[in-house]
């Protein structure tokens, strides 16, 4: 079990989202709206 998670992980340089993922978090990110009252954070998803 040791050798497992002592040994290297391979490198993959090739990690690239699909178009529609990268759209996805955009249009997530446009929509969500953090409202700050006192100490507290409120999260609020505008659709």
């Amino acid at each position: 079990m040791a050798n497992i998670y002592s040994s290297a992980s391979p490198k993959n340089n090739n990690l690239k989202p699909k178009d529609e993922t990268i759209r996805f978090l955009l249009n997530y990110s446009k929509a969500l709206s953090v409202i700050n009252y006192n100490k507290l954070k409120f999260e609020a998803l505008q659709n």
